[in-house]
């Protein structure tokens, strides 16, 4: 019916900068600063990721330099003591590792790192197996797509499944990855299904409708825009 959603082996950087367990404090610096990278994955055996050492971790040491914490801030802070005093990758490292899987959409990538608050993922098969890694930035990819490429994929896998002609009548209009759908149509209640749908097509940011039914296009009844202003009209 619709079109398989970006996926993150679509986006994800394939060459990554990683580490093992050993890497001294000032090589895993040393890597972030010549690969330009805010976190690193840490490595054992073949290529498993057991871990992530990010810049956060790495400041700790800065943080507690110059400090002698009281109690209170010893039994809060425990873990973060703990780095501060680190000297190898194994000893920094958050773990186990939040990872992604390849084959995962672009929102499920998203959702993890909202909710977890990190910037990038490192990218896993299902040995947990390191494959590259997905970042913010690699995400945001989907919305340089083509507005006349969304507009095609809209009308292919969305409007001819749901509006087929010559039963409606349906324009497609895409502008800065909004999708505009103007016409008429038989049946108003499978707006709702299309708007879910054409969500679901990598690139769109809002979309907007401007139909009415097709057996009283007389009467021009407008279809709210999803956010429920007036509809652009097309």
């Amino acid at each position: 019916m619709h079109g398989t959603p970006h996926i993150v082996s679509d986006v994800m950087t394939h060459t990554v900068a990683a580490i093992g367990r050993g890497a001294a404090f000032k090589e895993v610096v040393r890597i972030m600063h010549d690969w330009k990278v805010s976190a690193l994955p840490v490595l054992e055996g073949e290529g498993r990721v057991v871990g992530v050492v990010s810049e956060a971790d790495l400041l700790l040491k800065e943080e507690f330099r110059d400090e002698d914490p009281d109690r209170h801030t010893q039994l809060q802070r425990l873990t973060d003591l703990a780095k501060a005093g680190a000297v190898t990758a194994g000893e920094l490292m958050t773990a186990p590792a939040l990872t992604v899987r390849a084959d995962a959409t672009l929102a499920q990538a998203a959702r993890v790192m909202a909710r977890a608050k990190v910037k990038r993922l490192p990218v896993v098969d299902e040995l947990g197996m390191l494959q590259g890694i997905v970042s913010r930035a690699d995400l945001l990819k989907v919305f340089l797509r083509d507005d006349e490429d969304i507009a095609e994929e809209v009308r292919r896998e969305v409007v001819s499944y749901l509006f087929p002609a010559p039963t409606s009548a349906v324009r497609v209009a895409v502008r800065e990855g909004v999708v505009k759908l103007g016409g008429r149509i038989r049946d108003t209640s499978l707006v709702p299904v299309a708007a879910r749908l054409i969500r679901a097509v990598a690139g769109v940011v809002d979309i907007e409708f401007d139909l009415s039914e097709h057996d009283r296009s007389s009467e021009s009844t407008t279809v709210p825009s999803a956010h429920g202003e007036s509809a652009w009209p097309l």
